[in-house]
């Protein structure tokens, strides 16, 4: 065209400006659609049901109010014992305490199901840091009561003060070994959690958002961490630990058996229907995103599956207190006592309340007399 010429170098920074432009639009497309066939397509995104956001809200916030009292109560009858605190008790101590740390989150879930994430970047990291250290801990404390009931049960021995002193100490040293453990392997949460624009509805969202070449790799690896260190070695060391200890009770006879064996049997059973279905989910998503798996209804169902099974993997800190408190004799002793201990309490201070009552009713008379 007459009077209109594009000279070298204009045309070489135009072209280096579009081609930045398709990369960047490439790379998105490559890290947030899923693919079909052998050509890639990136799939239409479509939102979750409105049902399914409001059911989410509903679990969470009964997680909320269910989780904090249950296990303010085991820490407050634990925490009181006349006793020095055995390893299993002071196990089960830091393990509501960290259920109660996860406890508190859960209206800010309940708001970012229904709202979207309002609650800025800083307060996203902070509560995925809350979710995956209570994951890690939560799991290895567990762990950590089987290990101690398997010493108890399979290797009981008698052991004087000094040893029972070393026992305690290696608890506490335990104890603060997990919570290090848990809030190192939380660290990434920091990094690469964030709010971002959702492509599902145009609201915030609070998750995994890489931003570099390398996220599939990223991926990868932290869901290996959390497949392996997170479920399948502290389920093989529970499987194994209660094993023994069945093993053990069948040799013995009595009642005491019988409910120790449906206590062992409980304890495995929840924690299976709890997590198993997540980390199945969790896998399934990983296939999907590294495209071993293919398909846009494929990917969409494992969304949806993604946030049903986390729910319920939620409830665990709930069922918690049940299994490993409520239905022990030890811990019912201890309730029973500790609430005795309050109504002599409180019939005390009523009394002395009544008394001082009656002498000042007394003095008024005797000074209006």
């Amino acid at each position: 065209m007459a009077g209109f010429t594009i000279l070298p170098d204009e045309f070489s920074e135009i072209y280096e400006d579009v081609y930045e432009e398709l990369n960047t639009i490439s790379d998105h497309i490559v890290l947030n659609t899923s693919y079909t066939g052998d050509h890639a397509q990136p799939c239409e995104v479509h939102p979750f049901p409105q049902t399914l956001k409001i059911l989410n809200c509903i679990i969470y916030m009964l997680i909320f109010l269910l989780a904090i009292p249950g296990n303010m109560v085991v820490g407050l009858v634990v925490g009181s014992s006349r006793y020095k605190l055995s390893p299993s008790d002071l196990f089960l101590f830091h393990l509501a305490i960290a259920d109660i740390m996860l406890a508190v989150t859960m209206p800010l879930w309940s708001v970012y199901f229904l709202q979207g994430w309002v609650f800025g970047d800083g307060t996203c990291k902070i509560v995925s840091m809350v979710l995956e250290a209570n994951f890690y801990t939560s799991i290895l404390f567990l762990v950590c009561i089987s290990a101690d009931r398997y010493m108890v049960v399979v290797h009981a021995s008698k052991e004087g003060i000094g040893g029972q002193n070393r026992h305690v100490i290696c608890s506490w040293i335990t104890c603060a070994s997990v919570w290090t453990l848990g809030l190192m392997l939380s660290l990434p949460a920091a990094i690469y959690y964030k709010s971002y624009p959702s492509q599902k509805d145009g609201k915030m969202e609070c998750g995994e958002h890489y931003e570099t070449s390398s996220a599939a790799n990223w991926r990868i690896a932290t869901r290996i961490l959390h497949h392996f260190l997170g479920f399948l070695l502290p389920l093989g060391a529970m499987l194994g630990f209660y094993g023994v200890i069945i093993a053990r009770l069948v040799r013995t006879r009595g009642f005491r058996r019988q409910r120790a064996m449906k206590v062992i049997i409980a304890v495995v059973v929840a924690f299976l229907l709890c997590w198993c279905p997540n980390h199945l989910a969790v896998m399934v998503d990983t296939l999907v995103r590294a495209k071993v798996v293919s398909g846009c209804q494929r990917s969409y169902q494992t969304d949806l599956a993604l946030q049903v099974t986390k729910s319920l993997g939620m409830l665990h800190c709930c069922i918690n207190p049940i299994l490993y408190a409520f239905v022990g004799e030890k811990f019912r002793a201890n309730l029973k006592r500790l609430m005795a201990k309050r109504r002599v309490v409180e019939r005390e201070s009523s009394s002395r309340f009544s008394r001082l009552t009656s002498l000042t009713s007394q003095d008024g008379n005797n000074t209006l007399m």
